[in-house]
């Protein structure tokens, strides 16, 4: 008998203990939610990182002093939404709602001249790739006595890709609006491959070697075209770096690693400076085996797999020179991160003229470039064609401050439409090269901004606003970023290095406007002139 009322003790116990854990775990939490009502709902998305982005935003502050650089009336003020529509639900939605955001483009787009493509000419010409393919696919197929049930691709107008290349216009790569743009991200991400390739860069290291430029390993190096069952086209960039590696400093810039996550984050970036002129790049987990060996044509990229001591699938870059298995890319054991950028149309429907950049570095191991060494050196680029006589030299402008804040020092060159002319946009290619050392400020890169002391008066309000506390730019890129498949894409310390860099870029804008003035300083968009020879902005500080 004593040993019955122990037990019935023991489960009265046990019950009560249940009772109290469901009281508090699930009915107490309950009624607290009922008691404050206007509370986030526990099934928001963004409610678990909330309590870390404010800390993050507070370290922040407490970094850059919270001192945000003003200047005097000449420049409009920079506005919050109006108080009569609802709170955006986040600084993200709050930034792209923004009165700078909304602003309709000048000049408007009136005619065919304003778009890049003539649609009907483009999708003819894109019917005829797609025929041409699908011959080329079946002379392969009875070539090897392959079989396949699967059907002829055919040509989808509506398709993301084509509605992307029929969108760009004079302004940028896309509209703020354009539906277009989430959809190709969403078809980049999930698509499956039908084909694989080198890219042209790769494909002419085979033939010959450039001997000018430093030898460097080019399976660092290695970049893939997949073409996708839509028949777009990406470039696909493998990760070669942890996301918690910074860049040894004994590395050059031009021998870094190309970063697939610094790719990502570019376009994101570039989007929230409503620049828009980065392709938009999507990360992506790729299957190497399925997705890339199993679907290429190409017998050199055939021969690069391999796998490793660890059982995982493995490929390289077939070159000349320094490519080792040393060099390789692996799957885990089939499953690798990488990026993947939307191709610009083609150059026989849309040329592109490549220019080198008058702050190109020098790409040897001793040396320095004239823009190093004189101080005055804006003042020559201004006398030679064409950035006498057009918004070029602004461009070029706009590039540096995108350069500085990703950390980029590898843009020797850049791209224009040659139909859009000698004031057409810049386009921002291959943005591998950033995000490498989130503990320094690379101020080199600021050079065109300093010793030119001119800025876009559109580009510093935009700059201005990112860094208010309701539109810090680490929080809105953070936010951002979430919404990529590989997030987060960037660790915390680059992420707050945004921050540092733009107030840098703040200063330096200040520092020209006091010594030149802001009618000198500050272009509306067409071209002038900048501050006379003497005096650039101090790039030390």
């Amino acid at each position: 008998m004593p040993g019955l009322r122990r037990d019935r003790l023991l489960a009265l116990l046990l019950l009560g203990a249940l009772f109290s854990a469901d009281l508090y775990f699930h009915l107490w939490p309950q009624v607290q939610r009922q008691l404050r009502p206007g509370e986030r709902p526990a099934a928001c998305p963004c409610s678990g990182r909330a309590p870390s982005a404010s800390l993050h935003s507070a370290a922040a502050s407490r970094d850059l002093g919270t001192t945000s650089h003003n200047f005097s009336g000449a420049l409009p003020r920079v506005e919050h939404p109006s108080h009569g529509h609802p709170a955006p639900r986040s600084k993200l939605q709050a930034l792209f709602a923004h009165s700078l955001y909304q602003v309709l483009e000048d000049p408007p787009l009136l005619g065919p001249e304003d778009w890049l493509l003539a649609s009907q000419e483009a999708l003819r010409y894109y019917r005829r790739k797609v025929a041409r393919w699908n011959r080329r696919h079946k002379i392969y197929k009875e070539q090897f006595n392959l079989t396949s049930l699967d059907p002829p691709l055919q040509f989808r107008p509506e398709a993301s890709w084509v509605q992307f290349h029929l969108g760009i216009n004079s302004h940028g790569l896309y509209s703020r609006s354009s539906p277009a743009i989430s959809k190709l991200l969403h078809d980049m991400r999930h698509f499956p491959t039908i084909s694989a390739d080198y890219s042209q860069d790769e494909k002419a290291l085979l033939g010959a070697c450039d001997c000018s430029q430093i030898v460097k390993p080019s399976g660092v190096h290695l970049k893939l075209v997949l073409r996708f069952s839509d028949f777009g086209k990406a470039m696909f960039k493998p990760m070669r770096q942890q996301r918690e590696e910074e860049t040894p400093e004994d590395f050059f810039y031009f021998i870094d690693f190309q970063r697939h996550n610094a790719e990502i984050a570019a376009f994101h970036l570039d989007r929230i400076l409503d620049f828009r002129r980065v392709p938009p790049t999507v990360g992506r987990l790729v299957n190497v085996t399925k997705e890339i060996l199993e679907v290429t044509k190409n017998e050199v990229l055939q021969s690069v797999f391999f796998v490793s001591p660890a059982n995982n699938v493995c490929f390289f870059a077939k070159c000349p020179y320094m490519c080792k298995t040393e060099y390789a890319v692996c799957g885990n054991p089939h499953l690798l991160e990488g990026s993947l950028s939307a191709f610009l149309p083609s150059l026989n429907l849309a040329p592109r003229l490549s220019v080198p950049n008058p702050w190109i570095r020098s790409y040897s191991l001793s040396g320095k470039e004239e823009w190093e060494l004189n101080p005055l050196y804006c003042d020559t680029v201004k006398q030679i064609y064409p950035y006498n006589s057009s918004n070029r030299l602004l461009g070029i402008i706009d590039m540096a401050v995108f350069d500085f804040l990703i950390g980029n020092m590898d843009r020797h060159h850049y791209e224009m439409f040659t139909k859009f002319g000698e004031d057409g946009y810049l386009i921002h290619l291959d943005n591998a090269r950033g995000f490498g050392r989130h503990s320094q400020d690379e101020i080199s890169i600021l050079a065109p901004l300093a010793q030119c002391c001119m800025i876009k008066r559109k580009t510093l309000l935009h700059l201005q606003l990112l860094a208010q506390a309701d539109y810090r730019l680490s929080d809105v890129m953070r936010e951002s970023l979430l919404e990529d498949q590989l997030s987060p894409v960037l660790t915390e310390p680059h992420l707050l290095a945004l921050d540092r860099r733009l107030q840098i870029i703040l200063k330096t804008v200040e520092d020209c406007i006091e010594a030149h003035g802001e009618r000198r300083v500050i272009a509306d968009g067409s071209a002038q002139r900048s501050a006379p020879d003497s005096g650039q902005a101090n790039l030390t500080s």
